[in-house]
């Protein structure tokens, strides 16, 4: 998702523009940022406290935002509406078309038994759950979301878990936690991109901040994603290959932000972090720990059970493939043997995703790409912000270049890979649709949220109170961050709304201007975790929709521990403790 901060044409500014007060209440910023925060509240205490159904959640959220930008802000009801519209619209490519493409892309493999011998694939590289949920959420996700970024590393991690028999919560919670530290390089470094845009500062100096501090977190993720999975007896078993994995992830994001390439950080710590765990399993194994039991009937992924096919090319023909049946008789699809072409064929699902993203980013493939965008001004917006500058509400279409499209199309190219018939393969995708009604609800809810919240003035509100706290800010900063991304579900949105807050803020408490930006995008990589956007993901992807809010208070500690040690690295670092560590 990206929120634009394009100039509005001075054609679009009528004498009815809107114009934004971030002290609407009694002049001051403190109550106006504390009603601000309500449709927050509102939000997370339904989720996390009366454990209702993530989209129910978003729209009462969403209509307590409505009540606040025209009761208490004085927006027009027309033009908040239209701003919900507005969210509700910009939602589809960046997070919608990813859940789509990417859930069908797994239902394919599950579908045809391909994704059975991936998962005896990985156990050939360690039969040990734990080290294998480091390897697909930690590293593998890392290098998805080094590619695509948004909900695509969530939604294929998530359901990988889920089919090497990781329980279904356990899954969603590992995905989301593992899902961190490569945010802030995600999609080719998209967020700092954005950062130095909206903060005038230098784009390389900037990911060399970021990537001395999102390093010392990585550290310990690898370490988390253990404790999730097997509580301290992981830790005390699988600790040394969990540290090494860390330790390589992180060295390889510092060394490639600061030295080599900060488009390039998230793919050089994911391979980094591959290598270094792979040669290290070559000579050291844990202690065998209890073997996973198969995946509860309940955490399928299915809603309706596949009817058999025949798998070609090397599938259920080949030496060794299986036959299964379900407890009531009925026939699932053939399970391929482990032949080395059956292995390679499971692989080439994911491989072709990471193939399509990489030739997406060559210039010519972009440009020819990106020369297709649709961009308009969304009707019945007309604002500007608290100084008079017209805030733009330009809405941009650019399909053929999203996440969610390049996805279609390794879907498109898996289902000739696997040959599964065209008429099975749109039957699988409609099932899949069937599967996230709800969930295509909560995330309109929550991204029109997000936009009412913005263009109303509410989020101004609440970014320009936490930096009104004079040198304490340092402690802030990564707050505000990490609030941007739980309601926008981006680090690159988030990083557009308060970039400029944070300088400002800097430049009045005399902090250096650029650790306090890199501490927005920073802070913002743990609030990923919390945002309904990606509890909606892992739910609907892993079959536990509607219980969003269990997952939201699964999270919500791992994110304020890691918020709370990143706020601690800002803050040594704008003191003499740490600030030799700054470029």
């Amino acid at each position: 998702m990206s929120l634009s901060l394009s100039t509005a044409s001075p054609a679009s500014l009528t004498a009815s523009a809107y114009q934004q007060d971030f002290d609407p209440v009694l002049g001051q910023l403190g109550p106006s940022a504390a009603v601000a925060a309500v449709p927050l509240l509102v939000l997370f205490v339904l989720l996390g406290a009366l454990r209702w159904k993530a989209h129910w959640a978003g729209l009462t959220a969403l209509g307590s935002a409505v009540v606040i930008a025209v009761a208490v802000y004085g927006m027009p009801l027309v033009q908040t509406v239209s701003a919900g519209g507005y969210g509700a619209a910009s939602s589809f490519l960046p997070v919608i078309w990813i859940l789509m493409n990417a859930l069908w892309i797994f239902r394919l493999t599950e579908h045809t038994g391909y994704f059975a011998v991936l998962r005896r694939s990985f156990e050939g590289i360690s039969d040990d759950q734990r080290i294998q949920v480091i390897i697909i959420a930690f590293a593998f996700g890392a290098l998805l979301e080094a590619l695509a970024g948004a909900g695509t590393p969530v939604a294929i991690s998530a359901v990988m878990l889920v089919g090497l028999g990781l329980q279904p919560m356990r899954a969603a919670v590992a995905a989301l936690v593992a899902n961190t530290a490569p945010v802030a390089f995600g999609a080719l470094s998209a967020p700092v991109t954005t950062l130095a845009a909206v903060t005038g500062r230098d784009f390389d100096t900037l990911g060399s901040v970021i990537g001395r501090q999102t390093s010392i977190v990585a550290t310990i993720v690898p370490l988390v994603l253990v404790f999730l999975v097997d509580g301290r007896r992981g830790l005390r078993e699988v600790w040394p290959a969990a540290l090494v994995a860390g330790t390589a992830f992180g060295a390889g994001q510092f060394v490639f932000a600061n030295f080599i390439s900060v488009e390039l950080a998230d793919i050089g710590a994911a391979l980094c972090c591959a290598t270094a765990l792979v040669g290290f399993l070559r000579v050291w194994h844990p202690r065998p720990a209890p073997a996973a039991g198969p995946v509860p009937a309940a955490a399928s992924v299915h809603t309706a059970s596949p009817s058999p096919v025949m798998v070609g090319a090397g599938g259920a023909g080949d030496s060794g493939a299986e036959d299964t049946k379900k407890g009531d008789g009925r026939e699932t699809a053939p399970v391929p043997g482990d032949g080395r072409r059956n292995v390679i064929l499971s692989y080439l699902p994911y491989l072709t995703v990471i193939a399509v993203f990489v030739i997406a980013q060559f210039d010519a493939v972009k440009a020819h790409l990106s020369s297709a965008a649709v961009h308009f001004g969304w009707p019945g917006l007309h604002i500007t912000g608290a100084k008079g500058v017209p805030v733009g509400t330009v809405f941009t279409f650019d399909y053929l270049p999203a996440a969610g499209t390049l996805l279609f199309v390794s879907g498109v190219i898996t289902t000739v890979l696997l040959r599964v018939a065209p008429g099975e393969s749109a039957r699988i995708y409609g099932a899949t649709l069937r599967q996230l009604t709800w969930t295509i609800l909560c995330v309109l809810s929550v991204l029109a949220l997000a936009y009412v919240m913005n263009l109303s003035g509410q989020t101004g509100s609440l970014g320009r109170a936490l930096a009104a706290m004079g040198a304490a800010f340092a402690v802030f900063s990564p707050v505000i961050g990490w609030l941007g991304v739980a309601i926008t579900g981006s680090d690159n949105s988030s990083n557009a709304l308060f970039g400029a807050v944070q300088i400002t803020a800097a430049q009045q408490t005399g902090l250096p201007l650029d650790l306090m930006a890199a501490a927005n995008s920073s802070g913002g990589v743990v609030g990923k975790m919390i945002s309904p956007q990606s509890l909606a993901i892992a739910a609907a992807v892993v079959g536990v929709q509607g219980r969003e809010g269990d997952i939201f208070r699964k999270v919500i500690g791992y994110s304020l521990a890691l918020l709370a040690l990143i706020a601690l690295i800002v803050f040594l670092q704008s003191t003499p403790v740490l600030s030799w560590m700054l470029p």
